[in-house]
């Protein structure tokens, strides 16, 4: 859909919709130093050049891992991401080897990090049935993120229950329903499978020997969680320092190959640098929208149009497919169990902190029923949206925000508000969403790497 002429003066307009008589733009000037077409306003430029800045710019330093930038970890955390030796068995009858699938039910060594990330997909799960939520050792209760750019985020998960990235492997690895695994099973395979390449970086390894040595079939737990968010499987060492820290400078290994996994630069980018022709009429309508009537610059803003912060948008969960519905509490329990955490920023484990958990608010009650604003930066990749997945399409998403959100049936209390859009300002918002994809990771980035063999028993 194109828009004509007198839609596209009208949404310009928009920009300003929380007044109710917008005065009228004044005149724009080709000089005024602020990037983006000159046939808008200096005020709808100076918004979307916050969205859009000359360069993106580059991961920030992460002083909670002092190998985040070291080249032979990224190689070594490449390796780690591909290999499936560090799972447990499936746990799930949904495990029936179907395609979408892992494997059979109780067969192990089936799950790895690009199980549910997937590189040559934006490292997100395009694999799993119906391309919602993953079917790890069992169905996860929230959507798999993308990676791309996660780099920039100081808390990970939708519920922030990590504010380290090294320290975000320990969710998946004891989580019965995603690796079904445990540390010490995970210790042990790395001292077998990457003890030469592990010691090069990090130096020698804990000693581990007081353990019995895991099999795979008893790597993890027996029987799955309920309904909480995240189940563990509590193993014998996963309360040494030596096994834990092992699965640190996994951690560590791996944070510094995803700190590369990036969108890149779009063709929003390329008509903010003055490429006339890199929108079309109805993307830069949405444009205008999306910093305008939408209010979606409200919290995804920012180069990389996520605040970073967790919000309740009003969203009543439908997905029932696999796991029917349970109430999510999200920030309010997952922030209160990072701050409590051994492993967070300001833990032993860290290399230093930042001060980042201090931004949290006191009362972390307030968030309850709230969650990550995830990017919006190659937002078209994804097979489906929000921390449930239960929207398949950007339409479908674009007209839950522009409802306010469900009338009930979620936690806490919601921010989201009515937008009143026409249904051609939201295909506008649509199209802009789509011109947010960029080029992606470097192929060597996506490329599987090889692997060590097995030494054998």
């Amino acid at each position: 859909m194109r828009l004509g002429g007198a839609l596209l003066t009208a949404l310009a307009l928009a920009v300003s919709s929380c007044s109710s008589a917008p005065p009228a733009a004044p005149s724009p000037s080709k000089d005024d130093g602020i990037r983006g077409p000159p046939s808008l306003s200096a005020e709808v430029r100076r918004q979307l050049s916050s969205l859009s800045p000359a360069q993106l710019p580059p991961p920030p330093a992460d002083p909670t891992n002092r190998y985040a930038d070291d080249p032979r970890a990224a190689a070594l955390g490449k390796k780690l991401f591909f290999d499936t030796r560090f799972s447990g068995p499936l746990l799930d009858d949904a495990n029936n080897g179907a395609p979408g699938t892992l494997g059979l039910k109780g067969e192990p060594n089936k799950v790895a990090c690009v199980s549910c990330h997937i590189p040559d997909a934006g490292f997100l799960d395009t694999r799993s049935p119906r391309e919602q939520i993953s079917l790890g050792s069992s169905w996860t209760r929230r959507r798999a993120p993308s990676l791309l750019n996660v780099a920039e985020a100081s808390f990970l998960m939708w519920d922030g229950r990590r504010d380290t990235a090294f320290s975000q492997p320990f969710t998946p690895i004891e989580d019965p329903i995603e690796f079904n695994s445990s540390r010490l099973y995970v210790a042990q395979q790395l001292a077998r499978l990457y003890r030469g390449e592990f010691e090069a970086i990090f130096g020698p390894m804990p000693s581990i020997a007081a353990f019995p040595t895991l099999a795979a079939s008893d790597a993890g737990c027996a029987d799955l969680p309920l309904d909480a968010p995240h189940g563990t499987c509590t193993k014998p060492g996963s309360d040494d320092e030596g096994v834990t820290r092992i699965v640190v400078n996994m951690g560590k290994a791996i944070q510094a190959f995803t700190r590369k996994v990036s969108c890149g630069r779009s063709r929003f980018d390329r008509w903010m640098d003055g490429d006339t022709e890199a929108l079309s009429a109805e993307e830069q309508a949405g444009a205008q929208l999306f910093v305008g009537k939408g209010a979606c610059a409200a919290c995804h803003t920012g180069p990389y149009l996520t605040d970073e912060r967790f919000h309740n948008v009003g969203l009543a969960p439908q997905f029932t497919f696999f796991i029917g519905t349970f109430d999510d509490p999200g920030a309010s329990v997952g922030l209160a169990a990072m701050l409590t955490d051994p492993l967070n920023a300001t833990g032993r484990f860290s290399d230093g902190d930042d001060g980042r958990d201090k931004i949290l608010p006191a009362d972390l009650s307030t968030l309850l029923g709230a969650f990550k604003t995830p990017s919006l930066r190659c937002v078209n990749m994804r097979p489906s949206f929000t921390h449930t997945g239960q929207y398949r399409s950007l339409e479908d998403l674009v007209l839950f925000f522009d409802k306010g959100g469900h009338p009930a049936g979620y936690l806490g209390a919601s921010e989201n508000v009515a937008r009143n859009l026409t249904t051609d300002e939201r295909a506008a918002l649509v199209s802009f969403l789509r011109a947010l994809d960029g080029e992606g990771p470097a192929h060597d980035l996506v490329t599987p790497p090889e692997l060590p063999a097995d030494p054998g028993p």
